[in-house]
């Protein structure tokens, strides 16, 4: 349930700058309610877009969809690499990542038929609904990161994607016991220029 009692300013920042990227090997096992996925797509649905096309569109894998996932994955992964570049242990977490996982998403964008804005306008629009889903589990406490593999990016037929549509990654999400990590940015000084 949303609360509709509004933020302050210092509790946007608080959460903004509490975001992190936390991966799968370290996700433990309890599994993540189906209305809280819901609730994270219901708000990356809110996500700023040009012209309201709303390109975002999601492939969600929980439970069995999951060792689907894995085992498309492995299978692309020693498809796709050559013998001087296949590493064991790539193999092995590249089919550990989505077993570990409670929840994964795979991010994916559908163009404007009509073409009425450039494409990077609906990509960033993507982006910027990530960025809603990756601030609603860092509120609720659940460990997530994007990540943009080979695999995924062309897996256009095994996803099922309609004309127009792509696969922008995945999103892997699950419950850590992390302790809260510290934050690692420049100044912001080092980046702006007053004109």
């Amino acid at each position: 349930m949303i609360n509709h009692k509004p933020m302050t300013p210092h509790q946007v920042s608080v959460l903004i700058r509490k975001r992190r990227s936390i991966f799968p090997n370290t996700y433990n096992d309890r599994p993540i309610a189906d209305e809280i996925i819901k609730e994270i797509l219901e708000n990356a649905n809110w996500a700023p877009n040009h012209r309201h096309t709303e390109p975002w569109r999601f492939k969600i894998f929980t439970g069995a969809a999951l060792g689907r996932l894995s085992t498309y994955m492995g299978d692309w992964y020693q498809k796709h690499t050559p013998a001087d570049k296949f590493s064991a242990v790539k193999l092995k977490k590249t089919i550990e990542k989505p077993l570990r996982s409670a929840c994964v998403i795979a991010i994916c964008m559908q163009r404007d038929p009509a073409e009425s804005l450039p494409e990077w306008e609906e990509i960033a629009a993507v982006a910027c609904g990530v960025q809603n889903m990756w601030l609603t589990c860092a509120a609720y406490g659940i460990g997530c990161y994007w990540s943009s593999p080979k695999s995924m990016i062309e897996a256009g037929e095994w996803l099922g994607l309609k004309p127009g549509e792509r696969c922008l990654g995945l999103f892997y999400m699950g419950y850590c016991d992390l302790p809260d990590l510290p934050g690692k940015r420049r100044p912001i000084e080092e980046k702006i220029e007053w004109k």
